[in-house]
């Protein structure tokens, strides 16, 4: 996988070929077609091993008393999925277009979807009034902002931190029920 992550960085889709990624991995082209059929094949572990720091705050968030420190922990994951190989999830979001991985991202959106609700579920969290609609909302708002500093060049840092955030809270301000503790802080 790591072969074919360092391909795709460097060659792009043009050159993101089989026999190069065996080449790089240092095995067969034989080898390599055991383990995925196709660079299609290739392309949709990338994306599985990619989405997986994202989907591992769901299982994490039971650490988080509150709706804010779990909103915090995965906006920070997202950040640093984005940022520690900035081309590489470029890449890897141009293929996530593509018809032949619709389902497979369909069903790590769904994943995302659900690990948002419950976070909007925590007590603490404000009172949307409607909970799939807020968490595919601030799953694209985040994801927007993070991809446009991605594609500026930006880095991890805080100031990324807080302007996601901020802009979380805002939308979160609008569409909620009624203010809560948490939005006035």
């Amino acid at each position: 996988m790591e072969a074919a992550a360092r391909i795709l960085e460097q060659r792009g889709f043009e050159g993101f070929n089989t026999n190069a990624i065996a080449e790089r991995a240092g095995v067969s082209i034989g080898s390599l077609y055991q383990y995925f059929r196709s660079k299609d094949a290739l392309l949709s572990g990338l994306i599985e091993r990619e989405v997986a720091p994202l989907l591992a705050v769901s299982e994490n968030l039971e650490q988080h008393s509150t709706f804010r420190a779990a909103l915090k922990s995965y906006i920070g994951a997202s950040i640093r999925h984005q940022m520690k190989r900035p081309k590489l999830a470029r890449l890897i979001d141009v293929a996530e277009k593509r018809e032949a991985f619709k389902s497979q991202v369909s069903g790590t959106t769904s994943r995302l979807e659900v690990m948002m609700k419950k976070m909007l579920s925590l007590p603490d969290a404000p009172k949307v009034p409607n909970h799939d609609v807020a968490a595919a909302d601030l799953l694209a708002l985040m994801r927007g902002l993070i991809d446009a500093a991605g594609e500026r060049g930006e880095g991890e840092s805080n100031e990324l931190l807080q302007r996601t955030e901020g802009a979380v809270w805002g939308y979160l301000r609008s569409y909620a029920k009624k203010p809560c503790k948490a939005l006035r802080t």
